[in-house]
């Protein structure tokens, strides 16, 4: 189809789509959709190979948020039976990094869940960051600690930190009937000051909380012109216990509708599949690999996720390559515009969602030990916390034999509780994490 074609020859070029294209895309129909992934992945292709870069989140604190993000299962208020508790220490978060870095993956991803940090926190968080690289070398490390305030990047960069990530999570329009404890414009602020501090930014959305089709593509459209180098595709896990427990909106098909828009808007970014994709894309897991060129191995912050073996399987038969630890994650055009210091990046139509500048043919694959992207998500997946600075006492950790999931309703009207379960093992517990 002419849209298509279209849509492939821009994104070769990192010439951008138009709203309207963008919306198209969203728009195509089933009968449609394979002609979709073929052509969103001949752009993924062009810019990132078939190279599939793994992630690890490790979630230093978990619930305990006195922010009330209606996504979110560590919200307050929140009825989830999550896990609860106060800050790992430093050797603690570098032993579960360790899973997931001997499970193949090359970022590890640091989270924890409140407002923002104090300066303590930072201090504490820094010495994380150098526990894990003095363990693991040549491993990039993501923190997600929520709104920052002045010189916090900088201490985070300063400490070793590669990359942080806040998502903006939806348009500016409705952002307000999901949260109302700070402000969508707090969020730009937050990642314009890690891009200022040299830090790899790392934003992205969540999908399926009751949003339009405009909203989708106003927050890509946003994510563009504040030029991440990673944007994370969440989507919606309605854990029972938050606002948001029945809004069940997605399917396979929508889903991998969003990941193509997402591409053709971001051609050279690292679009990462992230939190919700056991159970929204299912099965279909494999195709959405022909779109991003980034996943999270084994489990989320609150919700776990599949067999770590199983990513593994799933990317080798469907004829990709787990990204190693020396090669460069980004387009080389991107990858030397970080390196070289770029802080505030000039995004325009004509360079593409993330470009630095406009120059630079796409990457020949070829190692450079640099690499970026970062985390996102929501209480059941990725990187994204929304709340407070108090320090907490440490809560008790929940029966690691309780099974707690989420729930929906099937065709017949019956409960379904089998699509999702809420992490009982990994950081915080005492049982092997999932990698």
């Amino acid at each position: 189809m002419d849209l298509l074609n279209t849509l492939v020859d821009k994104g070769l070029r990192r010439e951008l789509p138009t709203r309207e294209e963008a919306l198209a895309v969203l728009a195509t129909s089933d009968d449609e959709l394979l002609d979709v992934v073929a052509a969103a992945g001949k752009v993924r292709r062009q810019w990132f190979g078939r190279r599939v870069k793994l992630n690890y989140l490790v979630n230093l604190k978990s619930g305990l948020c006195p922010e009330d993000c209606s996504y979110c299962s560590q919200r307050l208020g929140s009825k989830a039976g999550i896990l609860k508790y106060t800050w790992l220490k430093p050797d603690e978060a570098s032993k579960a990094a360790a899973a997931g870095v001997a499970g193949g993956a090359k970022r590890v991803c640091l989270v924890a869940s409140g407002r923002g940090p104090t300066d303590r926190d930072v201090d504490r968080v820094s010495k994380t960051i150098e526990a894990i690289k003095e363990e693991n070398e040549g491993i990039e490390v993501c923190a997600c600690l929520g709104l920052l305030t002045d010189g916090q990047a900088d201490r985070l960069r300063s400490a070793g930190a590669d990359a942080y990530n806040h998502n903006l999570n939806t348009s500016e329009e409705t952002y307000g009937a999901i949260t109302t404890t700070h402000t969508y414009a707090d969020r730009v602020e937050t990642v314009q000051q890690a891009q200022a501090a040299g830090l790899s930014a790392c934003s992205g959305l969540i999908a399926g909380m009751g949003e339009s089709d405009k909203d989708l593509v106003d927050v890509v459209f946003a994510l563009r012109d504040l030029d991440p180098d990673s944007v994370p595709v969440n989507f919606l896990i309605p854990f029972e216990g938050t606002p948001l427990a029945k809004e069940w909106n997605l399917t396979p098909q929508r889903c991998l509708r969003i990941l193509a828009m997402v591409r053709f808007v971001c051609p050279d970014v690292e679009v990462r599949l992230a939190g919700g994709r056991e159970v929204h894309l299912r099965s279909m897991q494999p195709l959405a690999l022909h779109l991003v060129n980034s996943i999270f191995l084994g489990d989320y912050l609150t919700s776990e996720g599949q067999a770590g073996q199983t990513d593994l399987d799933m990317i080798a038969d469907a004829g990709f390559e787990v990204e190693g630890a020396g090669t460069t994650t980004l387009p080389r055009h991107r990858a030397d515009a970080l390196a070289g210091g770029c802080g505030t990046q000039d995004a325009t139509a004509e360079a593409g969602c993330g470009s630095h500048g406009t120059g630079g043919a796409a990457d020949d694959g070829s190692p450079e030990n640099f690499g970026a992207g970062g985390c996102g998500s929501h209480g059941g997946g990725g990187c994204g916390p929304c709340g407070g600075h108090a320090e907490r006492e440490p809560v008790a950790v929940a029966d690691a034999g309780e099974s707690v999931t989420a729930s929906r309703t099937d065709a017949n009207g019956a409960a379904r509780t089998d699509l999702v379960a809420v992490r009982r093992r990994g950081a915080g517990t005492d049982l092997a994490p999932n990698a």
